[in-house]
């Protein structure tokens, strides 16, 4: 499990869309015939937020094998590989700049079809389309980060309420479009 890091939001940056696209771009040369997509999600994928200045990217890979075997490629780029961590069916990976120690990117890799994609697929274009609602959001961000400034797994548990109760709405919005 890794450790919990210090919780800093910052105004958001379009730096992190031309971050998300290299780092895909890293993955896709690992993971290769392997790889679906690499999506960006998160809050550094939802303009006008704050964020922690670490961008996830949701790889989807044909099956988690691919994943599993190429761990020491991934490694070699930099990451950590922390299995599923909390989360069926997921490969949860991190990497953390070596001049600094910061964490720059967390990959949640998938397989083609686990719900979890879409899950994160709605709830980050909904926010995206919904301005009044990621303004809701990030107001909670900074409240959980005021309570929880030095814990980024309290941080991250203080927040869940507010995501579950707003993803119901993200799924549906999402379905019917």
């Amino acid at each position: 499990m890794p450790p919990p890091i210090r919780v800093v939001l910052v105004p958001h940056s379009t730096a992190w869309a031309q971050a998300a696209q290299a780092e895909g771009a890293r993955l896709a040369d690992v993971l290769r015939d392997d790889l679906v997509a690499v999506h960006h999600i998160g809050s550094t994928a939802i303009p006008g937020i704050h964020a922690k200045p670490i961008v996830d990217l949701m790889p989807v890979v044909r099956g988690l094998t691919a994943v599993d075997e190429k761990v020491a490629l991934l490694r070699k780029l930099g990451y950590a590989c922390w299995g599923e961590y909390g989360i069926a069916g997921r490969r949860y990976c991190t990497l953390d700049d070596p001049a600094t120690g910061r964490r720059r990117f967390q990959l949640h890799c998938f397989e083609a079809g686990n719900h979890e994609i879409r899950r994160h697929l709605a709830f980050r274009d909904y926010l995206r389309t919904h301005s009044e609602v990621a303004q809701k959001y990030d107001a909670e961000k900074q409240r959980c980060q005021r309570l929880y400034p030095a814990d980024s797994h309290k941080y991250s548990d203080a927040k869940a309420a507010w995501i579950v109760t707003h993803l119901a709405e993200a799924l549906a919005w999402y379905d019917s479009e």
